[in-house]
């Protein structure tokens, strides 16, 4: 049997013809295989027609498989025939690279697998049935494995056996017998032999073989191998691609064959094929974590022992080289090409590599692009520096390594020549950061991301190259203006940043700080460009974010500093943030020094006589005599304030001021408006010694402050008038919307009164509001009532109480009730004692009227911006100051009329916006739940669309507004309306019972969305 065996293997040196034969005979072995197999009757017959066919191609251990079976079928096993090395490996050859090979797979994985495989033994199964594919081609196991995942069985039973027999193929081939690095392998030796495999499109078998490698997580099971997952599948294919490139790339420069660049071709574009497929499955993160350390790695091994400095010329030194300077390029698809560099960008800089390395691992990975593909640099220097956003580190190293073209922290740096690519960089940064559209379109961390790119390119300038490019100086010089009138801080400090570097540029001698807190060395990263970026929180602080007090802009020189104190909302709803002036906290200087002794020492303001000077000394008794004059009337005070060429008596004026007006003399109502004007129109800074300035812009706001608390409808009758009016400036605008918003807050400061309630034990329980309480109980217990929870004025929470009959010595609890018996004198109602909202109308409906109106000096929808927003804050803090109260019912729905309108909802600032989300979340925070519901019974659609619009309004602002506080407020927004809609929906169930005679409740309420509504 054994010379029948070998004499019917010709040789292969006939030809093709040969070859022809001996594929005919290895399918006809096939076939043999194939009909035993169905004729089979036992699991002995099923391994002797196998092993026929396996004796030919591989080395096996008959004997090993034979003693797994019984006889008949052992003897027939150890009897087969045995081939040479030379004819098993034609053999081989025509059974993988004939039909031979993908009609065996059909019969091994079909009937085999589903009826004999798990009978066989497992030595058995590893020795003929693996082998098939564990010892095969590569390229021919996964042509025939992969799409044959994708089969359906004709019972579950069937297709589960099938396909989990298919993926522990695929696991012991691919993964534990480095299948994926002999596929790169196999590429590399085929070219060189030229064994026409990959004839007559190489191109197309090799993307067809990438693709179907890529696709095996695809196609794999749910909830099958974990070692066929995204991450550990292609974890491993990457780490065998990588290793088996390098190995690829060393073999073909020792061997220096002829086909070297087809076979190298053939090599990398298998690799850019899978690397490419990787990153369009979302794997970049497990792709840049495998690639990382190789190349670390690689670098060193470029690096001699003696050398401490990395130079181009080692790294080009070794063979591996090539293939690293031809990965980029291998990958051919340019989004995965980017995906893969910023997602290596940013793993580098979580790695805390230094600037050294990581310009080498850039270097290495894109030289050779930059010098071969242009769309390579334009992704550096475009989207890189113009549409993303990167941490600082990552930001230094792609100028480095596309704009600068030198290592950093290098002997070259300093002597580096500027390219043209430089100073076009350069030129395409500034002209889009001067412009006013950009400060308002994009995100201020995208800002500081540009910000920082030019001012590291303008450190790296000379006076001489700066005065030589063509319009650098005039493009920074009017964005560093137009940042200077923003009033956002962050914005503001930009435009510092710049400044200074630019002025280091021009004169390094005297550097121009345009900021109180200034620096020689700029920090670029401006708080937000760190590498690890903590999530913004959800309570937004706004005026910090957008007070335009702290502008260095002499036009808002004169407006106060203000602090951000958060709101504390009950219940732990989602918090908003709310403003207060941030007055000096020291004692008046007027109250502590008006009626001090006028005397003072008068030897110590004498000369002495006996001086060597002949001078007599001034008598200056009656020069202070008005310094120390003592107001007790309003209309000398407001006379007073007249005389700006009376300064002592003018600051005078401002100390007595406060104190005077808050005893509410009975000349006050007369004499309010023209005391208002007075202070309104006051020069500070022209009576005010150098250096106090602030103390007395400070004294003037407490006293109109005094005003507007002690007489509120006439002051307000005349600063109204003022706010529109064109005689005072942005800055006396500013003012009054300050003075008007602390007043609101101070008139409706709260005073609880507490009473007692009812007489009797009661017992308590604390629920969520979407929770009532059972009404199970003990005999005699009273009915549930719902009674508001103490300690605040907003109630988003509900509590309820009642009465239980006593029993002696027992107090129980539970895990979501508190139990307790009380006293009448412990249990108490509360109210507040609120004087706004009598005065509220007047607060806010003049200064509504005439916002949108431009006329000499007045411009609040684009100009004065700032003005425009700290009037809507203020609309929003005078809701907030009458939550819960009938006059809110009245006033949001021309507050929500206003703040609906386009050219304020939709307005170019950021810092406009914000007040806006602002004002809409007091709204909601402020209407009572029970008012929104009759207005749907009874139809009033003003309020149902001004809260839909909220509502719809957030959404948009929280997916696509640039500004990232904005979002977040946004955010904020949505939480308090779906709170307010489910304490609405739950006003409307209790309506759904009318007592009789009242209005029914409409079929469809479609006009206010009601959260988690399947629920209720």
């Amino acid at each position: 049997m054994a010379s029948e065996g070998s004499s019917s293997v010709p040789s292969r040196g006939g030809g093709g013809h040969g070859e022809t034969r001996l594929e005919a005979l290895a399918l006809s072995k096939v076939a043999e295989a194939a009909d035993a197999v169905a004729a089979a009757t036992s699991a002995g017959e099923v391994v002797r027609a196998i092993h026929a066919v396996a004796a030919l191609l591989f080395p096996v251990d008959s004997a090993a498989v034979a003693g797994t079976v019984e006889e008949p079928f052992r003897s027939q096993i150890i009897e087969a025939a045995s081939l040479s090395n030379d004819e098993r490996e034609f053999w081989w050859h025509a059974f993988y690279h004939g039909p031979a090979f993908p009609t065996m797979s059909k019969i091994l994985l079909g009937n085999v697998a589903l009826k004999w495989l798990r009978k066989i033994h497992a030595s058995a199964r590893s020795e003929i049935y693996d082998s098939f594919y564990v010892k095969g081609p590569p390229t021919e196991v996964i042509e025939a494995l992969v799409p044959a995942l994708s089969q359906k069985g004709e019972t579950n039973e069937d297709q589960h056996a099938f396909c989990s027999n298919i993926e522990r193929l695929l696991i012991l081939c691919l993964l534990d017998n480095k299948g994926v690095f002999q596929l790169v392998m196999e590429f590399t030796r085929s070219i060189k032999h030229d064994d026409g495999i990959l004839n007559p499109d190489r191109t197309a078998f090799i993307s067809r073989v990438a693709q179907l490698l890529a696709s095996v997580p695809d196609k794999a099971r749910f909830g099958g191998s974990p070692a066929l997952t995204s991450p550990s599948f292609f974890k491993g294919v990457v780490s065998q691609l990588l290793v088996g490139a390098e190995e690829a790339v060393v073999e073909i420069a020792v061997e220096k064959d002829a086909n070297e660049q087809c076979a190298l071709s053939s090599v990398f574009l298998f690799v850019g094929e899978v690397l490419s497929r990787v990153s369009r499955r979302g794997s970049t993160g497990i792709l840049v974590a495998e690639l990382i350390p190789r190349i670390r790695n690689h670098l060193l091994r470029c690096v001699a022992s003696d050398h401490k400095i990395i130079s181009p010329e080692m790294i080009q030194h070794v063979s591996q080289t090539q293939f690293w300077f031809n990965m980029v390029e291998a990958m051919r698809d340019q989004h995965s090409i980017e995906r893969l560099t910023e997602e290596l960008l940013r793993q580098l800089a979580s790695q805390r590599i230094s600037d050294e390395e990581a310009y080498w691992i850039l270097w290495t990975l894109f030289n050779q692009s930059f010098m071969h593909m242009t769309v390579m640099r334009a992704m550096f220097t475009g989207k890189f520096l113009l549409w993303k956003t990167f941490p600082l580190c990552c930001l230094r190293w792609i100028l480095h390594c596309a704009v600068f073209e030198c290592p950093p922290n290098s002997a070259t740096e300093t002597q580096m020549q500027k390219t043209p690519n430089f100073f076009g960089t350069l030129q395409s940064l500034v002209s889009v950061w001067s412009k006013k559209e950009f400060v308002q379109s994009y995100s201020v961390e995208q800002q500081a991301y540009i910000t920082a790119a030019i001012g590291l390119c303008l450190e790296k300038l000379t006076k001489e190259e700066l005065e030589s490019t063509k319009d650098v100086l005039n493009s920074i010089l009017q964005g560093v203006s137009c940042r200077l009138e923003s009033p956002i801080d962050l914005i503001r400090k930009m435009a510092s940043a710049i400044a200074l570097t630019f002025s280091k540029v021009v004169d390094p001698k005297n550097p121009l700080c345009l900021d109180d807190n200034c620096c020689e060395n700029v920090d670029w990263e401006f708080g937000v460009l760190s590498p690890k970026k903590e999530s913004p929180s959800l309570s937004v602080e706004l005026e910090n974010k957008a007070k335009a007090s702290s502008c260095p802009n002499k036009r808002y020189a004169s407006e106060k500093k203000a602090k951000a104190i958060k709101h504390v909302v009950p219940d732990g709803r989602a918090k908003i943030v709310e403003i207060n002036s941030d007055h000096d906290q020291m004692a008046d200087p007027a109250v502590i020094g008006q009626f001090e002794d006028e005397g003072c020492d008068q030897e110590s303001m004498d000369v002495d006589a006996s001086s060597e000077s002949s001078l007599e000394p001034y008598d200056l008794s009656d020069d202070d005599t008005d310094l120390q004059k003592k107001f007790s009337h309003l209309s000398d005070l407001a006379a007073a304030l007249r005389k700006p060429d009376d300064p002592d008596g003018v600051e005078n004026a401002l100390n007595t001021a406060e104190k005077l007006i808050r005893a509410s003399p009975d000349e006050l109502r007369h004499n309010s408006g023209d005391l208002v004007r007075a202070l309104v129109h006051v020069r500070c800074s022209d009576v005010a010694m150098e250096g106090e300035e602030d103390s007395a812009e400070d004294k003037r706001h407490k006293a109109l402050v005094a005003l507007l608390v002690t007489c509120p409808f006439e002051s307000l009758d005349v600063l109204t008038k003022l706010l529109y009016s064109s005689s005072v400036d942005v800055s006396q605008r500013i003012l009054i919307i300050d003075v008007m918003t602390e007043a609101a807050q101070e008139l409706a400061e709260t005073k609880i009164v507490k009473t007692e309630k009812r007489h009797g034990n009661l017992i308590s329980d604390t629920s969520p509001s979407w929770l009532v309480p059972s009404d199970m109980g003990p005999p005699g217990a009273g009915p549930w009532r719902e009674v508001s929870e103490p300690g605040t004025l907003l109630n988003w929470s509900h509590r309820y109480e009642r009465e239980l009959p006593s029993r002696s010595g027992q107090v129980k609890s539970g895990k979501s009730r508190k139990w307790g018996l009380g006293k009448a004198k412990d249990l108490q109602v509360e109210w507040s004692k609120n004087r706004f909202p009598l005065y509220a109308a007047a607060f806010m409906l003049p200064v509504m009227q005439g916002y949108d109106k431009r006329s000499h000096g007045i411009d609040l929808l684009s100009r004065d911006f700032v003005v425009l927003g700290k009037l809507i804050y203020l609309l929003g803090v005078c809701m907030k100051c009458m939550a819960m109260h009938p006059e809110v019912s009245a006033l949001a729905p021309a507050l929500l009329d206003m703040i609906r309108s386009r050219d304020i909802s939709q307005h170019a600032e950021a810092y406009v916006r914000r007040s806006v989300l602002f004002a809409a979340s007091c709204i909601l925070i402020s209407l009572h739940p029970s008012y929104v519901a009759s207005s749907l019974i009874e139809g009033n659609q003003d309020i149902s669309t001004g809260l839909e619009w909220i509502r719809t309004w957030a959404l948009q602002v929280a997916e696509a507004d640039p500004d990232t506080e904005c979002t977040s407020m946004a955010m904020t927004c949505l939480r308090l309306h779906s709170e307010m809609a489910l304490q609405t929906s739950r006003a409307l169930e209790s309506a759904e019972h009318p007592k009789a005679g009242g209005r029914a409740l409409p079929s469809k309420l479609d006009n206010i969305i009601i959260p988690f509504g399947n629920m209720m």
